[in-house]
């Protein structure tokens, strides 16, 4: 699609082109819970060249899911998402060597021990990558508090919990007992350890760089929903 607008503007926190709303591929009015993600939306309507590239618009992209996806039906989006909660990065560590389980433990039990005492609930943290289940309660417990958080938040939370594959971090991201730097070193220790053993290769380093692209641009949609 070609750039056919000429003023962007914000009104209501709905996102306006030359003074017409602009709408969601599902149709619905594009707008915002927050000024700041109002603004910041708007913005990237604003940085579009001669031809319009989706990719180019990555908090767009999170809002029209927020408004097309998510809200619709909250509580099953929510629940799709909780099942990390049965499997977290977080409970399966590493048997050696002894650096890289110390590492695993200073960055892992932290968010563990936050999610303990936050919603009263315990883990079972085991080695190795067999499967092991959680008590019932603790799975039940992370998905309400997931469920909480409205469609907007949880469009954000989606792949912050896919990328770093920890329900437990994005919810101490979520409320604010981790930084978004912090969890992102924390799910990708192994990942670093391993190029530190066997070196890197360009394709490893420009997937890593693709995630990290859109971990940060969930991050900052969170962070502009206040």
């Amino acid at each position: 699609m070609k750039r056919f607008w000429r003023t962007v503007e914000v009104a209501e926190r709905g996102v306006r082109l030359d003074g017409k709303p602009v709408h969601t591929p599902g149709r619905a009015p594009l707008v915002l819970p927050s000024a700041a993600l109002a603004e910041a939306v708007a913005a990237e309507w604003a940085g579009v060249g001669e031809t319009l590239d989706p990719r180019a618009m990555p908090l767009t992209g999170l809002a029209n899911a927020a408004i097309d996806r998510v809200a619709p039906d909250p509580a099953t989006f929510a629940a799709g998402l909780a099942v990390y909660g049965e499997s977290d990065l977080l409970y399966y560590r590493a048997e050696g060597p002894a650096e890289l389980v110390a590492r695993q433990r200073a960055a892992w039990d932290p968010m563990l021990d936050w999610a303990r005492g936050a919603f009263g609930v315990d883990f079972v943290v085991t080695t190795g990558v067999m499967h092991r289940a959680q008590p019932a309660e603790t799975v039940a417990r992370l998905a309400e508090a997931l469920g909480a958080h409205p469609p907007f938040a949880l469009a954000a939370l989606s792949p912050i919990v896919t990328i770093t594959g920890t329900l437990v971090g994005a919810l101490a991201l979520a409320h604010r007992a981790a930084g978004a730097e912090q969890l992102w070193l924390a799910a990708t220790i192994d990942e670093e350890w391993q190029a530190e053993q066997w070196g890197d290769d360009d394709l490893a380093l420009q997937a890593r760089a693709g995630r990290r692209r859109d971990y940060e641009t969930a991050v900052r949609f969170l962070a502009l929903l206040g």
